[in-house]
């Protein structure tokens, strides 16, 4: 009876592991979609009315010229980025051909935006594969399949967890350069969003694969003959 309860058990377990994949995979195409993983602000000069803050993600940078309002406070910051002004969008120059991006002239810095850019192309791959292994495991029960969908799945999280590193080290470096007017930065809710996916795919993953591999006998004498004939 205990066996038969695990046994029935499993395929629920295996369902909800496959659900919080989803959201995993949800947040991970969101995070490469969306412009929202780091906001820089430049430095500020004692009489500015304005000021450009800029916003950007694995391909395109996006500029905003922000009307600052008087404050009391000595120290004066550029934002936050939801304030109105005039907003400028612009893919990379190394990914459009003619397209002007100066906060990525820097060759080290083109070299990390690229990188980055791949290797969270990698894990959109990664998921589309593991997706499509565990669509095609629900025909004719091919439980088989979740095997590989587990592994794609947890590559998947380990790529974007790579680009998020490589994010990361661009940042620093473009704050560090004075190469840049850039002196504060900030990290935004893509790159939540990628952090997010990489918990959920990552760990469901691993979770997806113990639970498609076969169970173990509990007691010594619970041999191969005890299982049930394969139909």
């Amino acid at each position: 009876p205990l066996r038969a309860e695990m046994d029935e058990s499993k395929p629920l377990k295996v369902r909800l592991a496959l659900a919080v994949i989803l959201v995993g995979i949800s947040l991970l195409f969101a995070a490469v979609v969306t412009d929202h993983w780091a906001v820089l602000s430049p430095s500020l000069e004692e009489n500015t009315t304005s000021c450009e803050a800029a916003h950007f993600g694995l391909w395109r940078l996006c500029t905003k010229r922000i009307f600052m309002q008087e404050q009391g406070a000595k120290e004066k910051s550029c934002g936050p980025i939801s304030l109105p002004g005039d907003h400028n969008c612009s893919y990379f120059k190394h990914f459009t051909p003619g397209e002007t991006s100066e906060i990525f002239e820097v060759t080290t810095q083109k070299e990390y935006s690229i990188s980055a850019a791949a290797i969270a192309i990698f894990s959109v791959g990664f998921s589309i594969i593991g997706t499509i292994c565990v669509l095609l495991s629900f025909r004719k029960k091919r439980d088989y399949l979740l095997k590989p969908a587990s592994m794609f799945y947890t590559f998947a999280g380990l790529c974007i967890i790579i680009s998020v590193e490589v994010m990361r080290q661009s940042v620093k470096r473009m704050i560090d350069s004075k190469e840049t007017a850039w002196i504060k930065y900030s990290y935004s809710w893509s790159f939540a969003c990628a952090c997010a996916s990489f918990v959920l795919l990552f760990v469901c993953g691993i979770a997806l694969l113990l639970l498609a591999l076969p169970r173990f006998p509990q007691n010594p004498w619970e041999t191969c003959m005890d299982a049930e004939p394969e139909h």
